[in-house]
């Protein structure tokens, strides 16, 4: 979709490029964020994509096309582009906003309404409410999403994103960012997205590129940037907390342990506790007829029951967790109520096995890198 092949950029007199050699490649689709400190070169690789910055030397292809060899302005009304600042036209209203580049384009104004109609529609504002509203009268949020339904006008196959939601306080970021997720599902366009934050990149990307002093240091997915950094420096920029930050990217389906273990009523406690202890587990699962899990046993406990099990004997389930919950909100849940394990179910509510903390242990556990 998007091609950097060794790209630079180096203004007259300087010591060294500020972008020296970029190699990287983005598919149809994908969210990749650019990431570094100040002066990297991330939002200069950035604008040199639709040209805001000239490079130097290389080549930059979109959808196979050599950008040098398509019209500087027709290239930037084919791109859409949202900055940090959003950057509506305080005295237009919302769908001249978001009409901008389509009446550039020669579009009707009929044509042009609908689209910001629907474009509002995706972006979870109401268009009967939002179309004759001005910049002024919206929150932050609001005017994020305008700027993204303005970067949607024209369909364009991609989207660049200069640190889009670095404006935003905290709470309202971690809402835009979910908001924004939701959107691409529907719409999957191929993103390029500028970020100063190692939290959003392992969040919102496909694919992530570090930079430093102009050069690219990884370019990878957030899983193996974070389970193995490339370098000193990119261990160091993720964090030491690198095992932590990848629950977000794990899901529950990954850790299941102990899917055997499961009891009914009627069971022979004597057969039960020979699965346990095959199992290895600590633990059964008390399961209904629809094998949803309704208590659990202990080892202890079971070795104590002699001849059937029923309901009676179990503890409550102290919580359950679904097989598409990331193992940060796992994590979580657990904490919350003091347990190492929860036992996980599907879309029905069945059981399909247990997450513990021993298990999302294991599948975290660190591969030795040779970098601190």
């Amino acid at each position: 979709m998007i091609e950097l092949s060794n790209v630079t950029k180096r203004y007259p007199g300087a010591a060294a490029p500020v972008v020296d050699g970029i190699d990287m490649k983005v598919g149809a689709g994908e969210i990749c964020v650019l990431l570094g400190p100040s002066g990297c070169g991330k939002t200069t690789t950035l604008k040199m994509i639709n040209r805001l910055v000239q490079h130097t030397s290389g080549k930059i292809l979109l959808e196979g096309r050599d950008t040098d060899g398509i019209d500087v302005v027709e290239l930037r009304r084919s791109i859409g582009y949202v900055i940090q600042q959003i950057g509506l036209f305080p005295n237009m209203t919302v769908e001249e906003n978001i009409c901008v580049v389509p009446r550039l384009l020669g579009w009707d104004k009929a044509k042009a309404r609908r689209r910001a109609a629907e474009l509002l529609e995706i972006v979870a504002l109401d268009p009967a409410v939002y179309l004759t509203r001005y910049p002024k009268d919206l929150s932050g949020g609001q005017a994020q999403r305008v700027g993204v339904a303005r970067a949607l006008a024209t369909d364009p196959p991609l989207m660049l994103m200069d640190e889009p939601f670095g404006a935003i306080d905290p709470i309202n970021r971690e809402m835009i960012q979910d908001e924004f997720l939701r959107i691409q599902q529907k719409v999957r366009k191929t993103i390029i997205f500028v970020s100063h934050d190692i939290d959003e990149a392992v969040k919102m990307a496909d694919r992530v590129a570090i930079f430093r002093a102009g050069k690219l240091e990884q370019f990878d997915s957030p899983d193996n940037i974070l389970a193995r950094p490339a370098t000193p420096f990119v261990a160091g920029f993720v964090g030491t907390d690198r095992a932590l930050k990848r629950l977000r990217l794990v899901r529950a389906k990954d850790a299941i342990s102990d899917a055997e273990c499961v009891a009914r009523a009627g069971d022979s406690s004597a057969e039960v506790r020979t699965i346990v202890a095959r199992g290895g587990s600590g633990r059964v699962v008390f399961v209904d007829a629809a094998n949803r899990p309704q208590g659990y046993l202990t080892a202890a406990q079971l070795h104590e029951i002699d001849g059937t099990l029923s309901l009676a004997h179990a503890h409550p389930v102290p919580g359950v967790a679904r097989l598409d919950d990331d193992l940060r909100s796992v994590v979580s849940a657990m904490f919350a109520i003091d347990s190492s394990w929860l036992p996980t179910v599907d879309a029905d509510g069945r059981y399909v096995g247990v997450v513990s903390q021993k298990s999302i242990i294991e599948l975290l556990r660190l591969p030795h890198t040779g970098v601190a």
